[in-house]
C-alpha cells in the first residue's frame, strides 16, 4: 500500500483561497484537502485550548467546512474532500446529513467525513449542548445521520435525537455512506470507532510512533471483530519528514495530513512545491 499525502487548513476570508488550494494541490498530485470547524469563537471563554496558551486567529475566521468544500468540488475531479472535523455537537443532525449528502453528490462520491466532539465548552453550550454529554450527543447524531443516508423512510430514537420516518434526499454517491471518521486518541474513541466509525483521524502530536499506534489500532479492532481492512487511519498534522512518512507508511496508515497555515498564496503555493516531493 502506497500512502497518501493530503493537507489540512483553516481556511478564512485572508489565506488562499480554498478554490485556488483546491487547484493546485491537484495539479501537485495530493490526494485530499481536510479542512476544520468552528462555528465561532465566544468572546469571553474559559476553555483552554488544548494547542497552548494563545489561541490562534484562524479559529475565529474559519470558513464554514461543507460550503467551502462544496466550492472547492467544483474546480476539481479526483482530490478527496475531507472535514476534519466537523462539530456534531454544534449540528443539527437532519440538516448536516442533507448537506453532507448534497457535498457527496456534487462532488461525485469525494467526501471524508471527519468528526468529533469539541474541546470549547462555551462554543457547544451556545448550541445547547452540555460538555459533559458532548461524547453521547456526538454518537447519538451521527448514528441517526447514517439512518437518514441508508433508509428510504428514515427512522431514529435515541437519547438526544428522535425522529418518525422522514423522507430525505440526495443520498450520498459512496455506499452505504460517506466515510466516517473519527478524531481523538483515547481508548473510548478507539471502542466508539469499532461501534460506528470507517476510520481514525488521530493527531500528529499524539502519534509519535507510528507502529505502536497502529498496533494498538488492531488489538481494538481485533476485540471488536472488525477487520483492520476495513478500517482506514488518516492522520492529521503529520510531520513534513520524509523518514517519518515511511514511518507512518510501513505501519499501515492510509493517508498523511500535512498542516498548512492561514495565509496567502505566496506563502501557501511554495510550501506545496516543497511537499510535493514527499508525495510517491
Amino acid at each position: 500500500m502506497t500512502m497518501k499525502i493530503g493537507v489540512y487548513i483553516f481556511p478564512t476570508e485572508y489565506s488562499i483561497g480554498i478554490v485556488e488550494l483546491a487547484v493546485a494541490l491537484e495539479e501537485r498530485g495530493y490526494s485530499s484537502l481536510f479542512v476544520p470547524e468552528h462555528t465561532h469563537i465566544p468572546a469571553c471563554r474559559r476553555s483552554p485550548w488544548p494547542g497552548g496558551a494563545e489561541l490562534p486567529k484562524e479559529y475565529s475566521h474559519a470558513l464554514d467546512p461543507l460550503v467551502g468544500l462544496a466550492a472547492a468540488a467544483a474546480a476539481t475531479q479526483k482530490l478527496r474532500l475531507g472535514t476534519g472535523i466537523v462539530l456534531l455537537t454544534e449540528r443539527d443532525p437532519i440538516v448536516t446529513a442533507k448537506a453532507v449528502a448534497t457535498l457527496d453528490l456534487v462532488s461525485n462520491g469525494r467526501v471524508d467525513f471527519g468528526i468529533g466532539a469539541g474541546w470549547n465548552a462555551e462554543e457547544m453550550e451556545n448550541h445547547g449542548t452540555a460538555f459533559d454529554t458532548r461524547f453521547r450527543v456526538m454518537v447519538d447524531r451521527c448514528k441517526a445521520m447514517q439512518a437518514i443516508w441508508t433508509q428510504d423512510e428514515a427512522a431514529y430514537e435515541g437519547e438526544f435525537t428522535r425522529f418518525e420516518p422522514i423522507w430525505s434526499w440526495p443520498k450520498p454517491v459512496q455506499k452505504p455512506h460517506p466515510p466516517i471518521l473519527l478524531g481523538g486518541e483515547t481508548r473510548h474513541t478507539l471502542r466508539r470507532i469499532m461501534d460506528f466509525c470507517d476510520g481514525w483521524i488521530p493527531r500528529g502530536r499524539n502519534f509519535a510512533d507510528p507502529k505502536a499506534q497502529m498496533a494498538r489500532f488492531a488489538r481494538y479492532a481485533e476485540e471488536a471483530g472488525r477487520a483492520m481492512s476495513t478500517l482506514s487511519t488518516t492522520l492529521f498534522g503529520a510531520r513534513p519528514d520524509a523518514a517519518y512518512l515511511a514511518q507512518c507508511e510501513a505501519a499501515g496508515v492510509d493517508t498523511a495530513l500535512l498542516s498548512l497555515p492561514s495565509e496567502g498564496r505566496d506563502k501557501i503555493l511554495p510550501m506545496l512545491d516543497e511537499y510535493a516531493g514527499l508525495i510517491k
